[in-house]
């Protein structure tokens, strides 16, 4: 099957690593689409991304007048998909874009319609960063996998693939962070998708590093899940 990838990253005050990002995509990728959804940064972050999407015609950027969570950020970008294989990528430096080719081979090899990338399977490399925020993680996935009947292992990593027509006849409705939570229930819902998961390193950030996610987010992505 051809694969122009579409990748979508919601950013909000990444100033100090977007460019590096961006071009550590381009530069482990044949990227067909990338949309960078600006979150009402109040730092620099517009700038550096304006000034990317002159230098690549392929970058699309959108900009939120108001700062509205990731779960709205990426349900804007998920209406200018074009390619046919979508990855949702961060825009700090935790997940590395030179995984993107093992993450999406599940797909472009016809075996999978969606790809969760798993930080807990067998990988290559990890940060040793909050064993409360792994605790959670674990508790999370454990009663989604409940009430989805999937045999997940880490529903909350950004990392994952989808065929486009998933994503573009999803109706999001989560804020925040959520949509991880939502994402994982409407696939189960849906019949004969295949999931597949593929392990993926994690170079987790620290909160003075500008890790963004907090004690709140699991209380509502319990919500989510109920």
């Amino acid at each position: 099957m051809s694969h122009k990838l579409s990748i979508i990253m919601p950013a909000y005050n990444e100033e100090a690593t977007i460019e590096a990002i961006v071009r550590k995509l381009i530069k482990y990728n044949d990227v067909h689409q990338l949309i960078v959804v600006n979150d009402a940064s109040t730092d620099h972050t517009p700038e550096i991304i304006e000034s990317l999407a002159k230098e690549f015609q392929f970058l699309e950027v959108i900009h939120h007048l108001h700062n509205m969570g990731k779960s709205a950020a990426l349900r804007r970008a998920f209406t200018s998909i074009t390619g046919e294989i979508v990855v949702i990528q961060d825009a700090d430096l935790e997940y590395d874009p030179e995984e993107i080719p093992l993450l999406i081979e599940p797909i472009v090899k016809g075996l999978a319609d969606v790809v969760f990338g798993s930080r807990f399977r067998i990988r290559k490399t990890g940060r040793v960063i909050y064993f409360y925020h792994y605790l959670a993680n674990v508790m999370l996935t454990f009663i989604s996998n409940l009430l989805t009947n999937l045999n997940m292992t880490d529903i909350e990593s950004c990392y994952k693939a989808f065929k486009s027509p998933i994503l573009q006849n999803m109706k999001i409705t989560s804020k925040g962070f959520g949509i991880e939570i939502e994402i994982t229930a409407k696939i189960a819902k849906l019949k004969g998708v295949r999931v597949y998961e593929v392990p993926i390193s994690y170079y987790g950030r620290s909160y003075e590093e500008g890790k963004k996610i907090y004690f709140i987010d699991g209380i509502w992505a319990l919500w989510y899940i109920v």
